[in-house]
């Protein structure tokens, strides 16, 4: 482990629960610092600005990165105007990561919808874009719990997608590298030594024999036999609705599943609130908490920090392996 940098936490959408999260996030007890605009922050919250990262502030102050936006946040209310400076603050997170100032980023939620009105943003989401920041490099996105044992780690191969779209994405070439990718991951980021993964059938009891789908038996077999001779040590395909019980996540270090609902539905109920969503693959630490903006209930000061504490704890402890 090295002495990790601090970690940037970029502001997310202002009129989200963002800005009530940060000054929240310091009982992380990890070091990083605030890049958004201070104004969004909750009235009386005691913050000071830094110029760099690494800069030092006395305790219990938030230290902030400033990046100025046009408009004043006005919660639940995503104002266009702002939209530009969201996409703005994220890349600027990257350079600082990629500089070496920062050990990595973790990123509040931002609003797709407000983004690609106000900014024609034309990404996905927050993954997708990091990707294209990072040089188009392949990603896969995990989300890993923080308060259950044995831990429920999930790696949707196909993300966010139509079900119907699901059968024709999830090819062996999508599955292949999202098992490489999660394997080389777990060794670097998670400090395992050999991963153990778990691949899940897109079918019901992964098919039975073909009774309900070939996919398992076609290719995903051959596929998973074919890397186990190369020395990855898999799992599967597996029947996905008896492997997130206690006993069957003892025997596996990461799950991958077919697609978005087959790997998060086990997470959220087990883990709610202590998920983490990770992004595997970038030359960059980067994690966030695994809720949205909540702007139904933003600026009312009652936001769960649970998550995104999590998230600032689990990208540290990254950023010490690297």
């Amino acid at each position: 482990m090295t002495e990790a940098r601090p970690i940037i936490l970029t502001c997310g959408e202002p009129a989200g629960v963002g800005p009530e999260l940060a000054p929240k996030a310091l009982a992380s007890g990890v070091p990083f610092v605030f890049l958004g605009d201070p104004r969004h922050l909750p009235e009386g919250t005691p913050w000071a600005e830094v110029a760099a990262p690494g800069e030092s502030v006395p305790e219990g102050l938030l230290a902030v990165l400033r990046h100025d936006f046009p408009a004043p946040a006005v919660p639940g209310r995503p104002d266009p105007a702002n939209a530009p400076a969201v996409v703005e603050v994220i890349a600027r997170a990257v350079d600082l990561a990629l500089s070496g100032a920062a050990g990595g980023i973790c990123t509040l939620p931002i609003n797709k919808e407000a983004l690609k009105r106000g900014a024609g943003f034309g990404f996905p989401g927050h993954t997708e874009y990091l990707a294209h920041l990072a040089g188009d490099v392949p990603v896969v996105m995990m989300l890993a719990s923080t308060t259950v044992e044995p831990p429920c780690r999930v790696v949707p191969v196909t993300i966010h997608i139509p079900l119907s779209e699901v059968p024709l994405a999830l090819t062996p070439l999508r599955l292949e590298q999202a098992i490489r990718i999660t394997d080389a991951a777990m060794r670097r980021d998670f400090g395992l030594a050999r991963p153990r993964l778990a691949i899940a059938g897109l079918n019901p009891h992964a098919g039975e024999n073909g009774v309900m789908g070939d996919e398992e038996a076609r290719w995903m077999a051959p596929l998973i036999e074919r890397l186990r001779r190369e020395g990855f040590d898999l799992r599967g395909p597996l029947p996905a609705d008896t492997m997130f019980h206690p006993a069957a996540r003892a025997r596996y270090d990461a799950a991958l599943c077919a697609y978005h609902d087959q790997a998060l539905i086990p997470i959220k109920t087990l883990d709610f609130a202590g998920g983490v969503n990770v992004t595997l693959g970038l030359p960059f630490v980067r994690t966030s908490p695994d809720h949205g903006t909540a702007f139904d209930i933003a600026g009312q000061g009652i936001a769960d920090a649970q998550s995104v504490i999590a998230a600032l704890r689990m990208a540290h402890e990254m950023a010490g392996r690297r």
